[in-house]
């Protein structure tokens, strides 16, 4: 029986978002359990879709022995706070100097991690953690389908693989792979050669998604190489905001016929370069967005879903924009939801006031973003709830939820549904806490820019993706650019850094 440590140390960085990381982000968690150590790990992630479940599941059946050091995740946001990384780092060495003789390490990172000191903060703890267990222990990490995979973090490493789906619904899949990893190395005794091919262009969060093209058949392609070169392969897409030198997608793989593993790497490497303008991604403006969006609605039986993709908590937005609200109220829609618009202020003022109030509020822009400002306006307080709820959809499923007061406010045809805390709107638990049911609405808003799509886009008659004013740039090349590697295209067909 082989002991094997676990830990996760998940962050999506976004170095060009308003607030940065605290430890206090990753305690709270944002929709995934909130930090803890030791036994207590088990506890939390268990029956969760996220890759340290997935990894212990696999290697309990197979009669192993886990020792669980540390989980923390947070919302993406700006920079992880140096002390923040320090806490959470120290506490996974600490757990694996404690831990006793081992014979392997997992790790649940991200992939785009950047703090106040560090580029890489991936690459940084798995070369603290290799200093620790030394060069005779494997250490296998799984990524985040949108990691910035870095020379040090395959270098330092003995292998990685990434997510194959955007939404993420493959998480614990994911970890189970890894497992798969460790547990054919432990029966050899040796390692795979592993490599990694980055490619020369970033491209929109929202062209990545697995479910539409070209990524749908790059990811089939993908699972084929798998099995043709005994592999195992990862595309990893990149986090185009991040302004950091190893920013920008790549596919790597790790494999026991290293000459196979080469000639499947080159030939993805070039699928990808001749697909490049494939990748290419309509945004529409909140104006044309909501007109469109409602002239589809006025004949159609299900919901239209707006993707305010430029506040996604998921890619580093606060979640209080007010753009595309502003538009939906402009043009007086007839049946809208949008959510989550976050702002603790006006929730707290409805549980003050009460269900059936009407009072007038002053919703969201509380981020301080030069030329936002809130949404004033007569609103009547629809329903309250605690922000206390189970998630069902199969991206945050079994994720259990503490957003704070929550409340639904009405304006004519449009509900907003206000949270006390940022979580990315992937889930219909979030609407359905507040007794509003998604599939009933004729327009659906949501601060996302693909996760949604798991479990909303099943009841939809069409997504369309709006550029409404907002941190998470939709088009990479419009962000201010320093630190990106020199030749970089800032899109798909754009223009070199």
């Amino acid at each position: 029986m082989a002991r094997i440590a676990v830990a996760t140390f998940q962050h999506e960085t976004n170095t060009f978002a308003p607030s940065r990381a605290s430890f206090a982000d990753f305690e709270a968690g944002g929709g995934w359990p909130g930090f803890c150590t030791g036994e207590h790990v088990l506890e939390a992630v268990s029956g969760a879709n996220i890759p340290i479940e997935g990894f212990v599941r696999a290697v309990s059946r197979a009669g192993h022995a886990v020792v669980p050091l540390a989980f923390a995740n947070a919302t993406p946001s700006a920079h992880v706070e140096d002390v923040a990384f320090e806490r959470i780092a120290g506490a996974i060495l600490a757990g694996l100097r404690g831990a006793g003789a081992l014979d392997a390490l997992y790790l649940d990172l991200h992939g785009a991690m950047v703090t106040q000191s560090l580029e890489d903060g991936e690459g940084e703890i798995l070369s603290r953690v290799r200093e620790v267990v030394g060069p005779r222990v494997p250490v296998v990490a799984s990524l985040d389908l949108h990691a910035n995979v870095s020379a040090t973090m395959l270098a330092v490493s003995d292998a990685m693989v990434a997510y194959r789906t955007y939404p993420h619904v493959d998480m614990a899949e994911t970890g189970a792979r890894a497992a798969d990893l460790v547990l054919r190395m432990l029966a050899r005794g040796d390692r795979p050669a592993k490599a990694m091919r980055s490619l020369g262009f970033l491209m929109p969060l929202t062209s990545q998604c697995t479910l539409v093209e070209p990524c749908a058949s790059v990811y089939a392609e993908l699972a084929r190489a798998d099995a043709r070169a005994g592999a195992w392969l990862s595309f990893a897409t990149g986090f185009p905001a991040a302004d950091v030198a190893c920013c920008g997608p790549s596919v790597l793989g790790m494999g026991f016929d290293g000459a196979a593993l080469a000639r499947e790497l080159d030939a993805l490497e070039a699928k990808l370069a001749s697909r490049e303008a494939d990748f290419r991604t309509e945004f529409l403006p909140p104006a044309e967005a909501v007109r469109r969006a409602s002239a589809i609605a006025a004949r159609a039986r299900r919901p239209v879903l707006l993707a305010d993709t430029q506040d996604n908590p998921g890619a580093g937005g606060n979640g209080d924009t007010t753009g595309l609200l502003a538009e939906l109220l402009a043009q007086r829609v007839p049946s809208a939801m949008l959510g989550l618009l976050v702002d603790a202020p006006s929730a707290r003022r409805a549980h003050e006031a009460g269900i059936g109030a009407e009072l007038e509020f002053s919703l969201g822009a509380l981020s301080g973003l030069p030329g936002h400002a809130p949404v004033t306006g007569r609103f009547r307080v629809e329903a309250l709830g605690d922000g206390a709820f189970t998630c069902t959809g199969p991206f945050y499923l079994g994720s259990r939820m503490a957003l704070g007061p929550m409340a639904a406010l009405r304006q004519g045809g449009v509900v907003v549904a206000v949270a006390s805390r940022k979580v990315q709107a992937a889930d219909q638990e979030m609407f359905r806490h507040l007794g509003l049911e998604p599939a009933r609405a004729g327009i659906v808003a949501l601060k996302s820019s693909v996760h949604f799509r798991a479990h909303f886009q099943p009841i939809a008659e069409e997504v369309l993706v709006v550029a409404a004013p907002g941190p998470m740039a939709a088009d990479p090349a419009a962000l201010a650019w320093r630190r990106l590697r020199r030749g970089m295209r800032l899109g798909p067909g754009g223009r070199a850094f």
